[in-house]
C-alpha cells in the first residue's frame, strides 16, 4: 500500500460539525474544557505524558494475560492474533483521533456516537464505555489483590485484599486532571515493565516450569498450533484483542492535551512499544512455561520470583486500576456538569460530583472483581461485551460517516468503504461469539472449582 493510500484511509473527508455552529473563540473552538479567566485549566498534558498515559492504559493488562491465551491458541496463531489485533486497534485509535479533530466537541466516544447515530446510539455507547472500564478496573483490583496475596503468603482472606486494592485504586484515581496522574504513570509503567522482565528472565533459568511436577514425566503443553474448542478459542482471541482495545479511553485524555494535534504521535509511540513488548514477552514466557503459565503471568517463575515481580509491579497494577476508574468517573463527571460553571470551577458541587463518581465506579468495580476473580476471564468479558463495538465497530462507522461519498467513488475508495463495513461486521462477530465463549468458560470454571463462590477467601486469581 502506498503512503498516499494509507494517508487517505486515515484522513477523513470534510464533514459538517453539529458541535460547532456559528463563530466561536479559536482557542476554545468546540472544546469541552475552556481556557481563559474564570476557568480551571484542564488542558495541560503534553504529548510525552499523553503517550505514557496511553501506555499505562494499554500495557499492564495485556502483558499479564497473553501468555495463557497463547497456550489456548498455540504460539503461531497467538502471535498472529497479537499482531493483527494490535494493528486494528492502532488504526481505529487513529480514526477516533482524526474524527475528533474534525469534531472537537467530542469529549468521549459517546459524543461521537451521538454525532453519527443520535441520542439512542450515544446512550448505548456511553453504557458500553462504562461497562468496559468498570470491568477492566475490576481486573486492576484483581491484579493488586493477587500481588498482596503473593507478598503476604495469603495472610488475609482474598476478599479483604480486594477491599484494600479497591481503596488503593480509589485514592490514586481521585486526582481530577490527567496531568496529575501522568506523573505516577511513569512509575507505574516502569514498575510493570521491570516486573514482567524479571519474570521473563526468571522462567528462562528454570529446568522445568515452576507449576509443573518437579519430578518424572509431565505434559509440557507447548503447541505451535493448538486445537481449542470454539468457546476457548474465541475467549483467548478476545483476551488478546482486549489487551490493546482500550483506545476509547484515549479520547478523554486527548481533551486535556495542550495540543490535541500531537495525539497521533502519542498513539504511534504507545502502540508500537506495546506491540513489541506483547509479542516478545508473551512468546518467551509461553516457550518456557507451556501450559503451566499463570494468569496473571507474573506468577509463572516460581514463588521467589513471583514475590519479586509482584513487589516491583504493585505500583503499576494499582495505577492501571486507577486510570480505568478515573476515565469512567470522568465520563460521568463531564456528562453531569457539562455546560455548567461547575465543570471548571472549584465549587462544592464540582468536588461533590467528582468524589461521588470516583466512589461509585470504585464500588462497582470491586463488586465485579469479587464476583469473577479470574484475571483473563474479566478481560475477555470486557473485550467481547464492550470493547469490540467501541474499538472496532464504532470507529468503522465514524470513518464511513466522514467518507459517506466513497461508496460511489473510485475503485480504491469503494474498497476502503467496503473494508470499513467488514470492520463493523467483525466487531459484531466478536461481540456475539466472544460473549458466548467467555460465559461458557466462566460457567465451566465454576463447575470444576477453578472459581470458588463469589466473595470467598480462596485465591482464584492465579488460575489460568
Amino acid at each position: 500500500m502506498s503512503d498516499e493510500k494509507t494517508l487517505n484511509m486515515i484522513q477523513p473527508a470534510p464533514s459538517s460539525d453539529s458541535f460547532n455552529i456559528g463563530k466561536v473563540d479559536p482557542e476554545n473552538d468546540g472544546e469541552v474544557f475552556k481556557r481563559g479567566e474564570g476557568y480551571e485549566d484542564f488542558r495541560t498534558v503534553g504529548w510525552i505524558h499523553t503517550a505514557v498515559i496511553f501506555l499505562k492504559l494499554i500495557f499492564a493488562t495485556g502483558v499479564l494475560t497473553i501468555p495463557s491465551a497463547m497456550y489456548t491458541l498455540g504460539a503461531l496463531p497467538g502471535a498472529i492474533n497479537v499482531l493483527g489485533w494490535q494493528f486494528l486497534n492502532t488504526y481505529c485509535a487513529l480514526i477516533q483521533g482524526q474524527f475528533r479533530h474534525n469534531h472537537p466537541g467530542c469529549h468521549s466516544i459517546a459524543d461521537m456516537g451521538n454525532l453519527v447515530g443520535g441520542r439512542i446510539v450515544k446512550e448505548i455507547t456511553g453504557v458500553l464505555f462504562l461497562v468496559a472500564f468498570i470491568i477492566v478496573g475490576a481486573s486492576g483490583m484483581v491484579g493488586v489483590s493477587t500481588a498482596l496475596n503473593a507478598l503476604s503468603n495469603h495472610s488475609l482472606c482474598t476478599n479483604y485484599f480486594t477491599i484494600i486494592a479497591a481503596l488503593m485504586v480509589a485514592v490514586a484515581a481521585s486526582a481530577r486532571k490527567f496531568e496529575k496522574i501522568a506523573w505516577i504513570t511513569w512509575a507505574g509503567f516502569a514498575s510493570v515493565f521491570i516486573a514482567v522482565f524479571i519474570v521473563v528472565v526468571g522462567v528462562t533459568t528454570l529446568d522445568r516450569p515452576a507449576a509443573a511436577p518437579q519430578e518424572g514425566d509431565f505434559d509440557f503443553g507447548y503447541h505451535v498450533i493448538a486445537h481449542p474448542t470454539f468457546a476457548a478459542g474465541i475467549t483467548a482471541a478476545s483476551t488478546i484483542f482486549c489487551s490493546g482495545a482500550g483506545t476509547s479511553a484515549f479520547l478523554p485524555v486527548m481533551s486535556e492535551m495542550k495540543n490535541p494535534r500531537d495525539y497521533k504521535k502519542a498513539v504511534n509511540w504507545c502502540m508500537g512499544l506495546v506491540t513489541a513488548a506483547y509479542l516478545s514477552f508473551s512468546i518467551v514466557v509461553y516457550w518456557y512455561c507451556g501450559k503451566w503459565v499463570a494468569s496473571p503471568s507474573l506468577g509463572s517463575a516460581g514463588p521467589i520470583v513471583k514475590k519479586a515481580a509482584y513487589g516491583v509491579g504493585l505500583i503499576g497494577l494499582c495505577v492501571s486500576g486507577a486510570l480505568y476508574v478515573h476515565v469512567s468517573a470522568k465520563y460521568i463527571f463531564v456528562r453531569i456538569l457539562r455546560n455548567s460553571r461547575h465543570l471548571q470551577a472549584n465549587t462544592v458541587v464540582h468536588w461533590g460530583v467528582w468524589s461521588g463518581t470516583i466512589a461509585a465506579m470504585t464500588v462497582i468495580s470491586w463488586l465485579i472483581a469479587s464476583g469473577v476473580p479470574i484475571f483473563n476471564y474479566l478481560l475477555s468479558l470486557a473485550g467481547s461485551v464492550a470493547f469490540a463495538p467501541l474499538a472496532l465497530g464504532l470507529p468503522g462507522w465514524l470513518w464511513i460517516y466522514d467518507h459517506s461519498g466513497y461508496w460511489k467513488g473510485t475503485w480504491w475508495q469503494k474498497l476502503q468503504y467496503g473494508l470499513h463495513v467488514v470492520l463493523i461486521l467483525l466487531s459484531i462477530f466478536l461481540t456475539i461469539g466472544g460473549t458466548y465463549g467467555v460465559i461458557v468458560q466462566i460457567l465451566e470454571a465454576y463447575r470444576d472449582g477453578s472459581i470458588d463462590s463469589a466473595f470467598s477467601c480462596a485465591d482464584n486469581s492465579n488460575s489460568s
